[in-house]
């Protein structure tokens, strides 16, 4: 056994947990083939799998199995480890599981994780050392892959550039680019227009899909070569692209500015260059999941008001200050009932609270946000006897600035002066959210932004709506009588009485507003009151009919 990481940390060891490595890694490198998964069980170390070197285990070892094949031989791997305090074994995807490793991998209690196909035991190698770094308490270095900081990606392509003498741009699938290298005068104006926009320009990108190049890229590890004739104006240097993968999943690609023709040698250096781009970029990645999963505790902890409140206030840097929170919730555009539709809903939702913590930051410095469940929660300084004034400004404006492209209603809480308060802020912001969420999706009166005394009195019915159904009651009186005779015989006498009491008793309007003759209506009205047993002139039957008829879920 090769161990490839066991330093810092108590006992001499760097220290993380199974959860930890699969929550970073698990969506692209690695999946669960079998055993129950302890997400807090340690990860002491890990080692590489090798049958001709004698047996050196960490405590809580994960050790990768490289070249175990079949069931036969990781059979006999797990019965190797027997003894041993190992947490999970990896082994390449796809793996067959069979009665005998089943049974040995229960008898100690040993997961096996499965490396995505087309992943590479150095890839994932480095990102374990990088991940269990991070909670080594000795370490003090910058952590660094392929002798580069980790997750700067301006380096990578710089060095790439160096190698193939080229300018380079990293850039995402949606061919935003996320890193450039020096020397970009060396290229076309293309390449300018796209370093001063991030984004390569639309009818570049549109060329690009037309001529297959994106369809070629991402189907093969082979760079791809593209005449700048065909792309158009602007374009004089040749392309040389190819695309970073990690397992299956495409991360984005490296394009080249380079004349002249594609020989052995730059494809050579182009596919280790993809390699380490890539795990420059599952670090990147696996660092933001990290800090946004940390920030979302820390104000999920703030926003509940227990005992650990105090705590997350003084992370957050928010502690001692008058707060307000608002709650938005995205109006997601993407289907639900299917995995992909899932998963486009957690990504725009991301999107719109990364969205909202870039705006309040601007406007409201120091202000925490993050996305809790399915709401983007922000807590706000709010300092001043205008404060609630204030944060309905603030997110205003940011809805207009988003418009169409993210939708979302958001609620306002009042000041916070204190832990409690926080608390209670936000179950406010939660009753005016309901509120705005079963609004009707369209129509004059749609509120976006509201605070608590703007819809209290929605609130309210909506309140007692749910205590009537929490006690098994059913409503009952004249409004209940006028829902049964129509459901019975269609005598639109429920929308008679309605509009009736929406228009003051004014018989004109009520019935232009249902679409009937005045007579017809009176005609209804009159129904209505007999049907239902309901006096018209006394102004208590007519509140008790407008409150029932709210109470009405149709």
């Amino acid at each position: 056994m090769l161990p490839i990481m066991s330093t810092g940390g108590e006992g001499g060891l760097a220290r993380s947990s199974l959860g930890r490595v699969l929550d970073d890694l698990g969506l692209t490198l690695l999946e669960v083939a079998h055993g129950r998964i302890d997400t807090g069980r340690d990860v002491g170390g890990v080692v590489i799998y090798d049958p001709a070197d004698e047996p050196l285990y960490p405590p809580h070892a994960l050790v990768l199995g490289v070249g175990v094949r079949d069931a036969e031989q990781l059979a006999a791997l797990l019965d190797d480890l027997s003894g041993h305090t190992v947490t999970a074994i990896v082994v390449r995807s796809p793996v067959e599981v069979t009665d005998a490793v089943r049974s040995a991998a229960d008898r100690d209690g040993v997961a096996v994780l499965g490396l995505a196909r087309g992943a590479t035991w150095t890839q994932l190698a480095a990102l374990l050392r990088s991940l269990l770094a991070e909670d080594d308490i000795g370490e003090t270095q910058v952590e660094s892959l392929g002798g580069l900081p980790s997750g700067d990606l301006f380096a990578v392509a710089n060095a790439i550039a160096s190698l193939l003498d080229a300018p380079i741009t990293i850039e995402d699938r949606s061919s935003r680019v996320l890193a450039f290298s020096g020397r970009q005068e060396e290229a076309d104006p293309s390449r300018a227009e796209t370093i001063i926009g991030r984004q390569v320009p639309e009818r570049y990108a549109r060329a690009l899909t037309e001529m297959g190049v994106f369809r070629d890229l991402y189907r093969d590890d082979r760079p791809v070569v593209v005449d700048p004739i065909r792309l158009g104006e602007g374009v004089s240097t040749q392309r040389i692209a190819i695309a970073v993968r990690a397992g299956d999943e495409v991360l984005g690609s490296i394009w080249a500015a380079a004349d002249g023709p594609l020989t052995p040698e730059r494809t050579a250096t182009l596919r280790d260059a993809a390699k380490l781009v890539a795990l420059h970029l599952l670090r990147v990645r696996a660092g933001a999941d990290v800090q946004r999963r940390l920030r979302a505790e820390l104000v999920s902890t703030a926003l509940e008001g227990g005992a650990g409140a105090g705590e997350a206030l003084g992370r957050l840097s928010l502690a001692g200050q008058r707060l307000c929170v608002v709650a938005a919730s995205p109006t997601a555009s993407a289907r639900r009932g299917s995995a992909h539709g899932e998963q486009q809903l957690i990504a725009e939702r991301e999107r719109f609270t990364d969205a909202l913590a870039v705006h309040l930051s601007a406007v409201q410095p120091g202000s925490a946000t993050a996305l809790v469940g399915d709401i983007a929660y922000g807590i706000l300084p709010a300092s001043g006897d205008a404060a609630e004034e204030r944060s309905l400004r603030v997110v205003e404006d940011f809805l207009e600035r988003v418009g169409t492209r993210m939708p979302a209603v958001v609620a306002v809480g009042p000041p916070a002066d204190d832990i409690a308060g926080i608390a209670r802020s936000r179950a406010a912001a939660l009753r005016v959210l309901r509120v705005l969420r079963e609004q009707p999706p369209a129509g004059s009166g749609r509120r976006q932004v509201a605070r608590l005394a703007d819809v209290q009195t929605e609130s309210l019915l909506l309140e007692l709506r749910d205590l009537i159904a929490a006690r098994g009651d059913a409503v009952t009186g004249p409004v209940a009588r006028l829902v049964e005779h129509d459901r019975r015989g269609g005598g639109h006498l429920v929308d008679t009485l309605q509009a009736w009491l929406e228009h003051f008793g004014d018989i004109g309007a009520a019935a232009a507003a249902s679409f009937v003759h005045p007579n017809t209506f009176r005609y209804r009205l009159r129904r209505a009151a007999e049907v239902g047993g309901l006096d018209l002139s006394d102004a208590d039957a007519r509140f008790a009919a407008m409150l029932h008829l709210r109470m009405l879920t149709r």
